[in-house]
C-alpha cells in the first residue's frame, strides 16, 4: 500500500512538471499564425498584406519536413507573421473554397484528385510543397515549387516581402543586399 502511495504520489509530481505550470496567458503565440484562405481573403479587404501560401499534401514528405523545420525557425515565424497573412492550403481538400465571387471546387480526376484552386495558384503544374506569393490585392507574385530551407526560405520571403522583387534580381539581392541587411542570419 505504501509503494502504491508513493508511485501515484511521483506520478503525480511528474505529471505536473511535465505539463508546466498554468500560463497568465500572455505568452506570445509560438509558430506561424496560419490562416485559412478565405481568413486571408477577407483580412486583405480590411488591412492590405502580401499573402503567403503553403500549398501542401498529407503525403508529402518534404512538406513536412518544411512544417517541422523551415516553418518552425525563429526568424521565418518573425518576419512571415509580421509581414505576411500565411495560409496553408492542402491541395487535396475536398470543401469548396469561394474567394469573392469565384468558387473553387475538388476535381475527383487521376488518383487522387486535386482542388481546383491548388491548380490556379501553381499555374496548373501542381508540385508539393509549393510556396505562392500574392500581392496586397490578391494578385499573383510568385509560386515557387520545392522545398526550401530556413535560410534560403528567409531570403525569399523578405525578397518578396521588402518589395526587392521589383528592384533586383534574386541573385543580386541574395549577394549583396540580403547580406548587408541580414548579416548574422
Amino acid at each position: 500500500m505504501k509503494r502504491s502511495a508513493t508511485s501515484l504520489f511521483l506520478f503525480l509530481v511528474m505529471l505536473t512538471v511535465a505539463t508546466g505550470f498554468k500560463s497568465d496567458g500572455k505568452r506570445p503565440a509560438e509558430g506561424i499564425h496560419w490562416l485559412t484562405i478565405e481568413e486571408a481573403y477577407a483580412k486583405i479587404q480590411q488591412e492590405p498584406r502580401k499573402v503567403l501560401i503553403d500549398v501542401y499534401t498529407d503525403w508529402c514528405g518534404w512538406c513536412k519536413v518544411m512544417d517541422r523545420e523551415t516553418f518552425k525557425n525563429k526568424a521565418v515565424v518573425e518576419y512571415v507573421n509580421r509581414k505576411y497573412y500565411a495560409v496553408k492550403l492542402d491541395a487535396e481538400q475536398k470543401k469548396a473554397i469561394t474567394l469573392g465571387d469565384k468558387k473553387f471546387e475538388f476535381l475527383s480526376e487521376g488518383g487522387r484528385g486535386v482542388h481546383q484552386l491548388a491548380l490556379a495558384l501553381t499555374n496548373n503544374q501542381p508540385s508539393y510543397p509549393t510556396t505562392v506569393f500574392l500581392d496586397d490585392k490578391f494578385n499573383m507574385i510568385q509560386p515557387l515549387p520545392g522545398y526550401m530551407k530556413a535560410k534560403e526560405f528567409h531570403q525569399v520571403i523578405t525578397f518578396i516581402g521588402e518589395d526587392y522583387h521589383k528592384k533586383e534580381a534574386f541573385e543580386d539581392y541574395k549577394s549583396k543586399t540580403y547580406k548587408s541587411l541580414f548579416a548574422a542570419k
